[in-house]
């Protein structure tokens, strides 16, 4: 089991606290990569909490033929400064290398104790098919895709896809590139007055509406990522509660895909 909201690194900037502050508040899901460079922060910051969370990070996808996926997660654990990770993703498919080679040494990672589930980034649904034929003792569980009200494309298959197999949406950037917090001067007049609409109506900010909004839809958790200890638990509040069926309604409309 997963948090629906949890902490993305990708620029992150803001020190142990704010992932701190996360765990605590619930937000136990941390997402890196081995591209991000923050490996190393988010180890010193989850250090001592480490039964707490669940650990997550990425393999470029200029290193998947066989040894270089096990080079990459040898690093990536050392700088961790941890012997497991618990979701090892790919970050981005690479058709210069056969997918069976990669997946098989995924696998080689779960079988050696250094990997715990496989993931996906950035998949087609074609892409995801082909991963999963290509494993033979685990499930692809999860693919980390860019998802907010303002880039909507993944609805029409990946969703789908993705219910039918059990696999987690993990959405990266959900609220866009700030202006659905409602603190950015980059605003598009009918999205965001209805997403500040809806906002007041359950009496939560603008990014909590936007938050709770994708996780509106089946199989889909967040992984917002904030350098400050303020922002993160404004995040974290977009948990718990719902919005009504009319209210995701609206932001649908406002915001077309």
């Amino acid at each position: 089991m997963v948090p629906e909201i949890g902490l993305g690194t990708w620029k992150y900037k803001g020190g142990p606290e704010p992932l701190r502050k996360g765990i605590e508040l619930g937000a136990t899901l941390i997402d890196t990569a081995e591209m991000y460079k923050t490996e190393h922060a988010v180890g010193a910051a989850i250090k001592g909490r480490r039964d707490k969370v669940f650990l997550a990070t990425k393999v470029l996808g200029s290193n998947l033929r066989r040894d270089a996926v096990l080079r990459a997660a040898e690093k990536s654990l050392h700088l961790l400064d941890d012997d497991v990770i618990d979701l090892y993703q790919i970050h981005w498919s690479n058709r210069s290398v056969p997918i069976a080679e990669t997946m098989s040494a995924m696998e080689e990672l779960v079988d050696r104790g250094m990997v715990r589930y496989i993931g996906v980034s950035n998949f087609s649904v074609a892409e995801m098919k082909d991963a999963q034929q290509a494993m033979t003792n685990n499930p692809l569980v999860s693919n980390q895709v860019l998802y907010n009200l303002k880039q909507r494309q993944i609805e029409r298959y990946l969703i789908p896809y993705c219910v039918d197999n059990n696999i987690t949406v993990i959405a990266y950037t959900p609220l866009a590139d700030g202006s659905l917090s409602g603190k950015s001067r980059f605003r598009s007049a009918r999205g965001e007055s209805t997403l500040e609409r809806v906002a007041k109506e359950v009496d939560k900010t603008p990014a909590q509406a936007a938050l709770n909004w994708c996780l509106s839809r089946p199989n889909v958790i967040v992984i917002p990522k904030s350098n400050s200890v303020d922002r993160t638990v404004e995040n974290c509040q977009a948990s718990g509660w719902s919005l009504s069926t009319n209210q995701v309604q609206s932001l649908d409309a406002a915001f077309p895909q």
